[in-house]
């Protein structure tokens, strides 16, 4: 029975819960169309609702409220309302079930005045409901009751006194009312509601089974693909992960080839920013004078037998990796390349890529090569116009433009994060302050909270099942769980007094569980001291359940328990890769809850980790002030690496008058990508620097200076849930920019 009753509960506090959003979303209609009068006469219905909104709990406490006022006109009027209201509907059938609970009700309600030493309420029960019941056989010894000394010890009455029978009464009456209202004629909005959550049900169904298919195919694999899957613990389901497999990535670089050779001009408004995540491309890398380039661009049928050769040839690679990353095992095909095999084949793709575009151009273009190595000429050195073309009237390829850029200066002292939640809708802002900002840009900018926190804060992250919740780490060893739209606590969870600071927080995709990292004070005693101790201080990774608010393991870190500076999952949350003060990379399987490899990564310490878009590989920022790529396949691998500017990894320093000097330590997140992983977001000291991905030397290849601030910036977002993508670079002033880009036609 407590089974049954509490899936009632569930099912009707579920349609309570609809009817109050579909509540508030018609007073904001009505709002909306001026509507005052209607509005007004709305708010006065639903405070006079007897129903209470479909909520059984609320009509049992409005019944066992009359009953502890001793207000039998109001019971019986309340009842009466119940039964015009709901019961009348009912079949004949269960007429019997309804004066059986109303006989109960009357019961429950005589008991209750006995009990309460009120027998003049007791007297005047039994006078004013006289004519009623004096002819019904469930109540001919009852008149008796008022008279008799000890009523609890008599046999006849000696039930209906116990508890059991009280709560037994009210249980049976609650699912009753549950079972009613659940087979109600519904309306159109409120089926609307359940039709969402119904969908929104399945789609994370389909994604676990999804997720179950994906890994006994990949265990069914044969393990004999390569050396590399032996030399450490990575599990089976990670070995080619790619979100797209490489036949989609060769189909979608053999459109984007052709699309571009058949099509010489460029609409720079032509496209926004996608909101889908599609393959990266990275721009192939060309060598040979500035004219060659901008002849390649111009003269398209003079080398359209060029790219054919390019195309022809990147095919014949693509192949050749497809044997290594295909989803199921081959039967007659010979042995797949390794990994090393596929990146050596790639390399020489790219020397031959080189070479075909340093060729010089046929006879026939060469009287026009002077010309147009005039205006490359004259690009090296003067910069574009705001048009995007230069004076020879050639296009300049640049992937983004920025449309606006708009401030939010609602901080007083330096933001520590800045991070948009997973619909793009509200952004949270943590300033060094302890204050929290939830605001939103789209379509204005406008706050819709403000946290303040006795406590100091040293990280948030946003809740991804629902995302309105945000994770709030505090200095002296808590965690609070917050709600933006009501605006309020819901849990505040105590972590550890031993290590107090809460540097990082990230929750899972599915939004079950989240990862907390906590660190021990400094030696300082302080919270956060600056700069940071040489030696890494202890730590602690551990693993929350967001539902139950219980912590569910402590993860070993190896070789010693230090502090965990950024944490980050991958798009599914079966891997967690963390960056620490000792300058090590720990790579977490979280289907079995253990460490798959780790690897030193920086001279110093880890302050920013993310994995790249196919998930095949990490990039790290440390205080050694590197930007570099890791082959999660290869542990210790390095794809790539770049040294960056000191404004772009900190510590960053504010100087003011009279020798004031602000220094603090990175905190937020340090780079992020775009949609498509092709372009990275980093710090600087006037504002945020966008660069495009490579594969060659150097890594990164300077696009476009967002600027805009007086401040160096500390921490920097990439929003791209929306049609046009937004960048939010926060500096140590309190100031925030959002830059409005529009992507152009790759």
């Amino acid at each position: 029975k407590r089974n049954v009753t509490s899936c009632l509960v569930s099912v009707l506090v579920g349609m309570g819960s609809a009817v109050e959003r579909t509540d508030k979303h018609v007073r904001e209609y009505l709002l909306y169309r001026g509507f005052t009068s209607t509005l007004k006469q709305l708010d006065s219905d639903i405070k006079a609702d007897k129903e209470k909104g479909f909520r059984v709990d609320r009509i049992i406490e409005q019944l066992q409220q009359l009953v502890q006022s001793f207000d039998l006109a109001g019971l019986k009027e309340y009842w009466l309302y119940l039964d015009r209201r709901l019961f009348c509907r009912l079949e004949d059938v269960y007429r019997s079930t309804v004066n059986k609970l109303r006989t109960s009700l009357y019961r429950y309600y005589v008991i209750n005045t006995i009990q309460k030493g009120n027998l003049e309420k007791t007297q005047e029960f039994f006078q004013k409901q006289a004519l009623e019941l004096q002819g019904q056989a469930e109540w001919r010894d009852w008149f008796i009751l008022p008279f008799i000394p000890t009523p609890e010890q008599n046999p006849a009455f000696g039930a209906y006194f116990s508890r059991q029978w009280a709560d037994t009464f009210l249980v049976s009456l609650h699912n009753f009312l549950s079972v009613l209202f659940q087979c109600m004629h519904i309306p159109v909005l409120l089926s609307f509601d359940a039709e969402v959550q119904r969908m929104t049900s399945l789609a994370e169904e389909n994604e676990q089974l999804r997720q179950v298919l994906f890994a006994l195919q990949t265990e069914s694999r044969d393990q004999k693909d390569g050396d590399e899957a032996v030399q450490h613990k990575l599990p089976l389901y990670v070995q080619n992960m790619d979100r797209l497999g490489d036949t989609e990535l060769d189909l979608v670089s053999s459109q984007r080839v052709v699309s571009a050779a058949a099509t010489p001009s460029r609409n720079f408004f032509s496209t926004l920013l996608p909101q889908a995540k599609r393959a990266p491309m990275k721009a192939p890398p060309t060598s040979g004078s500035p004219s060659q380039a901008a002849l390649g661009r111009k003269e398209l049928p003079a080398n359209h037998a060029v790219k054919s050769k390019e195309l022809s040839q990147s095919k014949e690679v693509k192949a050749a990796s497809c044997q290594s990353s295909s989803s199921e095992p081959p039967s007659s095909q010979p042995q797949a390349l390794n990994h090393s095999s596929r990146h050596r084949r790639i390399q020489e793709h790219e020397k031959e890529r080189k070479e075909l575009f340093s060729r010089p151009a046929p006879q026939a273009a060469e009287s026009r090569a002077d010309d147009v190595d005039a205006t490359a000429a004259k690009s090296a050195v003067e910069p574009p116009d705001s048009s995007g073309r230069e004076d020879g009237g050639l296009q300049v390829e640049q992937p983004f433009i920025k449309l606006s850029q708009e401030e939010y200066g609602e901080h007083h002292s330096s933001i520590m994060h800045c991070r948009v939640d997973s619909s793009g809708r509200r952004v949270a802002s943590l300033d060094v302050d302890g204050v929290i900002k939830v605001w939103s840009f789209n379509p204005m900018m406008q706050t819709k909270a403000t946290i303040m926190s006795k406590s100091p804060l040293l990280s948030l992250e946003w809740a991804t099942k629902p995302d309105r919740l945000l994770l709030l780490g505090s200095g002296v060893g808590t965690v609070r769980l917050y709600d933006t739209e009501a605006k309020k606590n819901l849990y505040e969870m105590n972590i550890d007094e031993t290590h107090p600071r809460i540097l990082s927080l990230a929750c899972s995709p599915s939004g079950s569980s989240f990862v907390c990292s906590a660190a021990a004070l400094s030696r300082s005693g302080s919270v956060d001291s600056v700069p940071r101790l040489p030696i890494p201080v202890s730590g602690q990774l551990l693993l929350w359940d967001t539902k139950t608010v219980k912590q569910q393991l402590q993860f070993s870190l190896e070789p010693e328990p230090v502090a965990i500076n950024c944490t980050a999952f991958n798009h599914n949350g079966n891997l967690l890769v963390t960056g620490a003060a000792d300058g090590v990379i720990r790579l977490f399987d979280m289907q079995r809850y253990e460490s798959a490899m780790s690897w030193r990564a920086h001279d110093g310490e880890v302050y920013s980790v993310e994995f790249s878009y196919d998930e095949n590989t990490v990039f790290s920022v440390g205080e050694d002030r590197k930007f570099i790529q890791w082959n999660i396949h290869r542990c210790g691998v390095k794809q790539s690496e770049q040294v960056l500017p000191q404004d772009a990894t900190g510590p960053f320093v504010l100087s003011g008058y009279s020798g004031y000097k602000q220094v603090q330590v990175p905190r937020g997140r340090l780079f992020a990508f775009d949609s498509e992983g092709q372009h990275v977001l980093t710090c600087s000291s006037s504002g945020g620097l966008i660069y495009r991905l490579t594969n060659g030397e150097p890594a990164l290849d300077r696009v476009l200076p967002l600027g805009g601030h007086k401040a160096p910036v500390v921490t920097v977002d990439w929003c791209s849930a929306v049609d046009c993508g937004t960048c939010l670079t926060a500096s140590m002033d309190g100031k925030i920019k959002l830059s409005t880009l529009l992507a152009q036609k790759s």
